[in-house]
C-alpha cells in the first residue's frame, strides 16, 4: 500500500509542479509519470524497510 501511495503522491505532486511551472498537458503528464515513478520507487524501498524492522 505504501507503495500505491507514493505512485499517487509523486504523481501529484509532478502534475502540480508542472502545472506552476506553466507546461502544457504533456509536461504535466510526463512530469507526472517520472514523479509517479520515483515516489513508487521510494513506496518500495520504504516497504521494504518497514517489513525488515518488523
Amino acid at each position: 500500500m505504501i507503495v500505491l501511495a507514493g505512485l499517487v503522491v509523486g504523481a501529484v505532486w509532478g502534475a502540480t509542479s508542472a502545472r506552476r511551472s506553466g507546461g502544457n498537458r504533456l509536461d504535466m503528464a510526463q512530469y507526472a509519470a517520472v514523479w509517479g515513478i520515483i515516489g513508487g520507487v521510494a513506496g518500495l524501498f520504504a516497504t521494504i524497510a518497514l517489513e525488515r524492522m518488523l
